[in-house]
């Protein structure tokens, strides 16, 4: 079995790092940042907005048995949920996206209709954000359904929002709510009803494109994340690039109400769920944050630390030790 999926981007990175040809240090110089991000970041001096915009590009796997499941998620869900994926990550440097680029593998015995109906759900979401599915591969799966999707995006030349900028004293913010993405699932493999706005927020969630471009262009965010891996994990993502700390409050989580009757989702959910494609960032102190940036409620739940722990805080403020528990592959 590999190694846990944090420790195997780590093993990696250090390969990366100490690994090249001759004469590459010329082509390792357009990387402006690279593993750790949402996105790396390019500089193409040979192209004419050199001077004005780097690339943003960013790849998530989709699969059969890990992300969806045919019986519970149909054609449509996975390909408006595909290309979020990489949309939610351009979101978080701050950036726009421009094209993307899918690969897919596919078992022999998928009828063609299902093809049909992921690749419409997909290209019309990429319409929608004014990207171009510019390319791609196709290939025959021995088992089960991948899809790769590659996503290229902009952003002004030294302004990405990064996750290692933030500092001992910023405050913590969320966009939205949290814990619906999985809570929604839970109930309807339980059998139990589910409002439509809870089965949307799950099945067709939606990148916070504007809110991060308005993060960025307000200059707010000193570092930021997309949270779908779960709050704790996200955050702790964000805290090791940085090199700090950070304490949340557990009463001033945001937490989802799914179900009928709605009912507030369990905090554990709301801290280690994931799927909700939410925005997670800091701000310096003294800024001020509006309730809603593009639209969207932002809420403050804590500070960064210079201790390297996570630390949650109760009503009674007790702090106990944060473990990311989020989702992570190998563990």
């Amino acid at each position: 079995m590999p190694l846990p999926e944090k420790a195997l981007i780590a093993r990696v990175r250090r390969l990366a790092k100490t690994s090249g040809a001759p004469g590459a240090q010329g082509l390792a110089s357009a990387i402006s940042s690279g593993i750790g991000d949402d996105c790396a970041v390019l500089r193409l001096p040979s192209s004419k907005n050199a001077g004005d915009d780097e690339i943003l590009v960013t790849t998530d796997f989709s699969l059969e048995g890990i992300h969806f499941r045919r019986v519970w998620h149909s054609p449509e869900v996975v390909g408006h949920r595909c290309l979020t994926r990489g949309l939610s990550d351009v979101a978080a440097m701050g950036g726009t996206p421009v094209a993307a680029f899918l690969s897919l593998a596919l078992p022999r015995t998928l009828a063609q209709v299902w093809i049909e109906r992921f690749a419409k759900s997909l290209i019309g979401l990429a319409k929608r954000h004014g990207v171009v599915l510019a390319g791609g591969d196709t290939a025959e799966s021995p088992d089960g359904i991948l899809a790769d999707i590659i996503v290229v995006g902009t952003v002004p030349k030294g302004r990405a929002i990064l996750r290692s900028g933030a500092r001992p004293g910023d405050r913590i913010f969320v966009s939205g709510e949290l814990g619906c993405g999985v809570a929604a699932l839970v109930e309807k493999m339980r059998g139990r009803k589910v409002r439509e706005s809870d089965y949307l927020r799950h099945f067709y969630p939606e990148a916070r494109l504007e809110l991060g471009r308005a993060l960025r262009e307000q200059r707010l965010a000193s570092a930021m994340i997309d949270m779908s891996d779960g709050l704790s994990t996200d955050l702790g993502h964000l805290c090791e690039e940085s090199g700090v700390g950070a304490e949340i409050k557990a009463d001033s989580i945001p937490r989802a109400r799914v179900g009928r009757p709605a009912r507030e989702v369990a905090l554990d959910l709301a801290l280690h769920g994931g799927d909700d494609y939410e925005l997670l960032f800091t701000v310096r102190p003294g800024k001020h944050v509006p309730e809603k940036i593009a639209g969207v409620t932002v809420t403050e739940i804590g500070r960064i630390t210079r201790s390297r722990k996570l630390g949650l805080r109760d009503a009674t403020g007790f702090i106990r030790k944060l473990a990311p528990r989020g989702w992570e592959h190998f563990r």
